[in-house]
C-alpha cells in the first residue's frame, strides 16, 4: 500500500480463478431482499403507536395536500409559494385513494415511508461495493448499520418528507461516480433525473440542484461532456420541475397556504457581524452533530475527503463524488441555517439537525470505509482531525449557549431539532454539547481500535447496529409515546357523534395540536376555522371547553348543542340543535 493512501489496493483476481458459484452470486441479493424486508417490519413495529400526526404542522401540511391530490377534500398547508413542493405528497398521495378512516390512510403512509426509507440498505451496500470498495461482508454490514441510524430512520415512522432524503442521497451520489467513470448520456439522464426529485421534494433540493449545474459546467469546462450530454444531464431536473408546478396547478385553490414567502428578512439575518457569526454558529452546529452522532466518522470521512480531493490516490469518479459531497454538506447547512435565521416569528433554534441528517448515513459509510481500508498512520490522522472537530465544534456549541444565556434569552430546543442526540446525551430537557462531544470522541476511539484488529471488524460493525436499535428504542420511550399522549384527542371524533357528510369547523381557541387532530379525523370534508361565531353554514363545530375561564364557549348561545369531547384537553364538539 502506498504511503499515505486511504485506501488499500484490491489484490488482483489470480488467473484462472473460477467464478462464484452460482448459490453464492445469488446470496447477496437474497440476503438485501430479506434485509430490506425486515427494515420496513422494523420501521412498522416502531410506527405502531403513531396513529396521527405528531410533528405539527409539516406532517399536517404534506397529508393535507397528499388527500387533495388523491380527489379528497384540501385543506392548510404552512409551505409558502416560493419554496413549496408537492413530490412528498404526490409519492404518499395512494393511501387517500377510496374511503377509508383517517388511521387507515395514516397507516398506509408509514408503509409507504418505510419501504422507502428501507431502500438505504441495498443502496449503502452498493456505496460500500463500488465507491469504498469494500469486502461483500463488510458492505453489507456496513450497510446494516446505515439503514438502522437512527437520524434515518426516526422519519419513517411519520409523514415527513425526511423518509426519503437519505436514500435519494446515496443514490444521487452512486450515480455521480458512475457518471464520472462513464461520462455518458444516459449516466448523465439518471443523475439530472435524482437531481429533479431533489428539487421536487423539498426546498433544499434547491443547493443540490445548483451544486448539480455547478458539476456540469465544471465537466463541460474540462471538456470532460459534450454539449449533448449537458442537455441529458440538465433536461430532466428542468421535467421534475414543471412536475412541481404541474401538481400547484392541479391543486388551484384546494389546499391554501399559511406560510411567508422570505425576502429581505433572510439578508437582513447576515446584514451584520453579529448575524453572520449567528448563521456561522448555527452552521457549525449542525456539522458537528453529523459528527457526534455518526461517533466520529463524519470527520474521518471530510479529512479523507479532502485529502483525496487536493492529492488523489483513488481515481478521479471517487474524487469528484467527494467533491460534490463535501459542497453540499456544507451548503446544505449553510442554506438552513440562513432560512431559519430569517423566520423572525420564532426563536433560533439551539440545534436544528433535521436538515442535514439525510447525509449522515454516506458520511458514515465512508469514515467507517477509511477505517476497514486505509494504513495505521492514515487512520490516526484521520481520527485525529474527527477528535478535533469534537472538540472544537462542542466548546463552540457551548460558548453559543453560554453567551445567549447572558443576554437573557433562550434558544429553542425541541424534539424534532435532534431527535438521535436527545438520547445519546440524555439532553431532553436541555442541550448538553459537552456530553455530545465526549460520547463522539469515545465511539471514535473505541472504533478505530477494535476496526484495526480484523477479527474484531464484524463484532465491531454489529455491535454499531445494536447501539441503534437500542437508541431507536430509547427515542421510542422517552420522545415518541409522550408526544403521542399528548398529542391525540381522544375520545374520537366518529365516537361523540359526528357523522360523514356533516359540514365541520374548527375555533381557533382549541389548541392547534388538537385542532389539527380533530381535523384529520373528518375525512369528508375539508374544516376551516373561525374565532368567536360559526359561520352559517357550519353544522358541527370543534370549540374550546374550559368550565369557569373566561374562553369557554358557549355554543348554546349560537344554536349549538354539546355533543361531547375533553374537558382536560380543552375541547368539544357541538352540533347545530
Amino acid at each position: 500500500m502506498a504511503s499515505g493512501s486511504d485506501v488499500m489496493e484490491r489484490p488482483a483476481v489470480p488467473a484462472g480463478t473460477q467464478p462464484p458459484a452460482p448459490a453464492r452470486r445469488w446470496l447477496v441479493p437474497v440476503l438485501l431482499l430479506l434485509g430490506w424486508v425486515l427494515s420496513v417490519a422494523w420501521r412498522m413495529w416502531l410506527s405502531r403507536h403513531i396513529v396521527l400526526p405528531i410533528a405539527h404542522t409539516d406532517e399536517d401540511s404534506y397529508l393535507n395536500t397528499a388527500r387533495a391530490l388523491a380527489g379528497g377534500p384540501g385543506g392548510f398547508s404552512s409551505e409558502n409559494n416560493l419554496l413549496r413542493r408537492v413530490g412528498y405528497p404526490m409519492l404518499i398521495s395512494p393511501a387517500f385513494l377510496g374511503h377509508r378512516d383517517f388511521s387507515d390512510s395514516y397507516r398506509l403512509v408509514q408503509l409507504i415511508n418505510a419501504m422507502a426509507n428501507s431502500t438505504l440498505l441495498p443502496l449503502a451496500y452498493l456505496l460500500g461495493r463500488r465507491l469504498l470498495q469494500l469486502r461483500r461482508s463488510y458492505a453489507l454490514l456496513g450497510a446494516v448499520v446505515a439503514a438502522t441510524l437512527p437520524a434515518t430512520a426516526f422519519y419513517a415512522n411519520v409523514a415527513m418528507i425526511d423518509a426519503v432524503m437519505a436514500p435519494l442521497v446515496v443514490a444521487w451520489l452512486l450515480a455521480v461516480h458512475r457518471w464520472i467513470e462513464r461520462p455518458g448520456p444516459f449516466a448523465a439522464a439518471t443523475v439530472g433525473l435524482l437531481v429533479g426529485a431533489f428539487h421536487l421534494l423539498h426546498s433544499r433540493g434547491l443547493v443540490i440542484v445548483a451544486v448539480h449545474a455547478g458539476l456540469v459546467l465544471l465537466l463541460l469546462i474540462r471538456r470532460r461532456i459534450t454539449p449533448a450530454v449537458v442537455l441529458a444531464a440538465l433536461l430532466p431536473v428542468l421535467a421534475m420541475a414543471l412536475v412541481n408546478e404541474a401538481g400547484i396547478r392541479l391543486l388551484g385553490t384546494k389546499v391554501y397556504l399559511l406560510g411567508s414567502t422570505p425576502g429581505g428578512s433572510m439578508l437582513d439575518a447576515v446584514a451584520s457581524g453579529a448575524g453572520v457569526v449567528r448563521v456561522g454558529a448555527a452552521v457549525t452546529t449542525q456539522l458537528w452533530y453529523l459528527v457526534v452522532i455518526t461517533f466520529g466518522m463524519a470527520g474521518v470521512a471530510w479529512a479523507a475527503a479532502v485529502r483525496e480531493l487536493w492529492r488523489p490516490r483513488r481515481g478521479d469518479a471517487t474524487r469528484w463524488t467527494m467533491g460534490v459531497a463535501l459542497v453540499v454538506s456544507v451548503g446544505v447547512a449553510s442554506g438552513a441555517s440562513l432560512i431559519l435565521a430569517g423566520i423572525t416569528g420564532k426563536p433560533l433554534d439551539a440545534i436544528y439537525g433535521r436538515y442535514v441528517q439525510m447525509l449522515a448515513p454516506f458520511w458514515l459509510l465512508v469514515g467507517l470505509g477509511v477505517l476497514l481500508t486505509a494504513g495505521r498512520r492514515v487512520v490516526l490522522r484521520r481520527a485525529a482531525v474527527a477528535v478535533a472537530l469534537l472538540v472544537a465544534g462542542g466548546a463552540l456549541v457551548a460558548v453559543r449557549l453560554a453567551y445567549v444565556a447572558s443576554r437573557g434569552h433562550s434558544l429553542r430546543y425541541g424534539g424534532f431539532g435532534a431527535p438521535d442526540l436527545m438520547a445519546l446525551t440524555g439532553g431532553w430537557r436541555e442541550f448538553r454539547p459537552v456530553v455530545g462531544s465526549l460520547i463522539g470522541i469515545a465511539g471514535c476511539v473505541l472504533l478505530v481500535a477494535a476496526l484495526r484488529v480484523r477479527r474484531l471488524r464484524l463484532p465491531m460493525l454489529g455491535a454499531l447496529v445494536v447501539v441503534n436499535l437500542a437508541t431507536m428504542q430509547v427515542i421510542d420511550q422517552r420522545l415518541v409515546r409522550p408526544m403521542v399522549a399528548s398529542t391525540a384527542p381522544t375520545p374520537w371524533v366518529a365516537d361523540v357523534g359526528v357523522r360523514p357528510g356533516e359540514r365541520v369547523w374548527a375555533s381557533t381557541g382549541v389548541h392547534y395540536i388538537q385542532r389539527f387532530n380533530l381535523s384529520h379525523q373528518v375525512t369528508w370534508t375539508d374544516v376551516r376555522w373561525f374565532r368567536e361565531q360559526p359561520p352559517a353554514a357550519a353544522q358541527v363545530v370543534f370549540a374550546r371547553w374550559a368550565p369557569g375561564q373566561p374562553d369557554d364557549w358557549d355554543g348554546a348561545k349560537y344554536g349549538f348543542v354539546r355533543l361531547g369531547g375533553n374537558v382536560g384537553q380543552h375541547w368539544a364538539a357541538w352540533r347545530r340543535a
